[in-house]
């Protein structure tokens, strides 16, 4: 009877280096790798001041791109049965910096400033309201309601998260224009009488 034989694997000393010398060549190539490209970081950050060193404003959304807008859309809209011949509903855009920044400011500072939430009655509420978006040439910055009749509400949304307040309290006291500006932007006296 033959006793069968059990293949073992003998290990030699010549391909144990040769496999280390391979595996010791990539890991240093990978480090000096890595090693150069936190060189070329360092370097193009243009945090030493050099010739690479820029001085962009970085590009935000919501109020604290208060003074990166340019334009805002407004849409009037009223939620009633409107006169014979007029349009419930229309469109404008204005493009005065200084106005769609002074409304863009006002809107922020009510919705930072939310009034406490408290069960209140509004009288003649003829549900007209304003829906805007403002822009920094073609970028979104935010977009807002403003509903001005009865009691007046706003809410200012950007990048997702909503902001909404009750325009009376700390809201009002911290946007005391926030009608003007509107007014002023839409050429009427009082936003929603016409």
């Amino acid at each position: 009877m033959t006793r069968r034989v059990r293949q073992t694997r003998m290990m030699d000393p010549r391909s144990l280096r040769r496999r280390a010398g391979i595996l010791g060549v990539l890991g240093t190539g990978l480090v000096l790798a890595m090693l150069a490209g936190c060189g070329s970081v360092v370097a193009s950050s243009g945090a030493a001041g050099g010739p690479l060193a820029t001085t962009t404003t970085p590009r935000q959304v919501g109020c604290a791109s208060v003074n990166q807008a340019t334009a805002v859309s407004i849409r009037r809209e009223m939620h009633f049965m409107a006169p014979v011949g007029t349009n419930p509903i229309s469109t404008a855009t204005h493009q005065q910096a200084a106005q769609v920044r002074a409304l863009f400011g006002q809107l922020c500072a009510a919705v930072t400033h939310p009034a406490r939430t408290t069960l209140m009655h509004c009288p003649a509420d003829r549900a007209i309201e304003f829906l805007g978006t403002f822009y920094d040439s073609s970028r979104v910055l935010a977009t807002f309601t403003f509903t001005t009749s009865g009691c007046e509400w706003v809410s200012v949304t950007a990048a997702g998260k909503t902001m909404a307040t009750m325009v009376y309290g700390p809201a009002a006291a911290a946007a005391p224009t926030l009608a003007t500006d509107l007014a002023a932007i839409l050429g009427s006296p009082k936003p929603g009488m016409k």
